[in-house]
């Protein structure tokens, strides 16, 4: 029986506790001219995304995708994945500690060689559409541009793109873990996009909350992605399974909540995490 080897890296921008599963990776994101209070380069002690072939400069609108971009392009294994410092998958809740629930290689290997692609559960808007909650929060006219590059490059996605943002729900926050030659499938198309897109859409008075929309944008048509491949047969239901996403910090509900109602409801765009 084949041992398959998983590499998941863990994008972070500052230090933080880290599982230690050898299956993953922490990786400074945003690496790159980074520097610490007495003015040298910034050191987390974690693997950097500015060495090998990186886009690292681009972290303050590419956000976690330099991670995706490092990983894809400098890392060897039959799967290779993202997660977050602060969002982590999970197949078996064990404690009431969060860390002590991360996903373990044990856990994940009797499904490798079976599954393809590992997604976090969808997240559902219920009273939006993948298209309104982003035309509400931050700017229609990136996701517009975003269709016409499709059309233009990858005309065959098309449906799927226009199926898929009528949605009121989608894999988010670019988590996955995919075999590598899925993975260099996706990530081709992505930043062949991403780069096209950042050639069209100028971000100069945009705010830096809002110039992050690199990695918004990646969230919806990772589910573009997905759908054209299930549909057109590269890829079956049963080669893509859930996994529970789990945050290591508390949600104000409360919060977010009310700004999802605000942005629907009285057009107030979001201008910071949550």
């Amino acid at each position: 029986m084949k041992e398959y080897s998983v590499k998941v890296i863990i994008a972070a921008h500052k230090k933080y506790q880290m599982p230690h599963d050898d299956m993953y990776i922490p990786l400074h994101v945003g690496a790159e001219g980074k520097l610490d209070q007495d003015g040298k380069k910034l050191d987390l002690g974690y693997v950097k995304d500015n060495t090998g072939d990186n886009i690292s400069k681009l972290n303050p609108s590419f956000c976690e995708l330099t991670g995706l971009y490092w990983a894809w392009k400098n890392i060897d294994a039959d799967y290779i994945g993202l997660a977050h410092y602060r969002r982590h998958f999970c197949i078996t809740k064990k404690s009431k500690d969060p860390f002590v629930n991360i996903l373990t290689f044990e856990e994940l290997a009797p499904y490798l060689g079976n599954v393809k692609v590992f997604t976090p559960n969808k997240r559902k808007y219920y009273i939006e559409t993948l298209y309104s909650h982003y035309a509400h929060t931050h700017y229609a006219s990136q996701l517009d541009e975003t269709r016409r590059i499709i059309n233009e490059k990858y005309p065959e996605y098309i449906e799927s793109y226009d199926r898929v943002v009528k949605r009121t729900y989608g894999y988010m926050f670019n988590m996955m873990i995919m075999n590598k030659e899925l993975l260099n499938d996706y990530c081709s198309w992505l930043f062949d996009i991403l780069f096209e897109l950042g050639k069209r859409i100028d971000s100069s008075e945009l705010t830096v909350f809002q110039g992050r929309f690199y990695g918004r944008i990646s969230e919806i048509i990772f589910n573009v992605w997905l759908n054209h491949n299930i549909e057109s047969g590269k890829l079956k239901r049963d080669d893509i399974k859930e996994i529970s996403c789990i945050h290591m910090e508390k949600i104000n509900w409360r919060k977010k909540g009310l700004a999802f109602m605000k942005a629907k409801f009285l057009k107030r765009r979001y201008e910071g995490s949550f």
